[in-house]
């Protein structure tokens, strides 16, 4: 089999909050915007990596979730335990520089981790956890 990562879904409730955390200060291109009925669908990707792309979505969308559910991912999107995206750099300590100085919510400064890995955690405008690993 060959297949691959295309798309991941991250909740957004501030459309242009998180278009500047991951277009502005991330770096990320922006692939689509789309609005419907009020809510915005924003797709941004990493620079010269067209086949993979995170779609920022409104949360609970979906016709099928119900109002007690709602409240429930919105109240887990303001802890910041809905949901998460790990990504990777070749320079850890040079981006986390230039996101700290981006005054981004810092989680977790550079560590190294017991199981193997170096990385640091924020969390963008919608409470997702966003780590990013060195690659080594």
């Amino acid at each position: 089999m060959d297949i691959t990562i295309h798309q991941t879904y991250l909740p957004q409730d501030d459309p242009d909050a998180v278009l500047g955390f991951y277009r502005d200060i991330l770096g990320f291109e922006v692939r689509n915007d789309v609005g419907y009925n009020g809510l915005r669908w924003i797709t941004v990707g990493p620079v010269g990596q067209p086949g993979t792309s995170i779609v920022l979505h409104p949360p609970a969308a979906d016709p099928g979730v119900t109002d007690e559910e709602r409240r429930t991912i919105v109240e887990m999107m303001a802890k910041g335990t809905y949901a998460a995206i790990n990504l990777a750099t070749k320079d850890l300590d040079s981006t986390f520089e230039k996101l700290q100085a981006g005054d981004v919510e810092v989680v977790q400064e550079p560590t190294d981790q017991p199981y193997g890995v170096r990385d640091c955690a924020f969390r963008d405008p919608a409470g997702n956890m966003v780590r990013i690993q060195e690659l080594r």
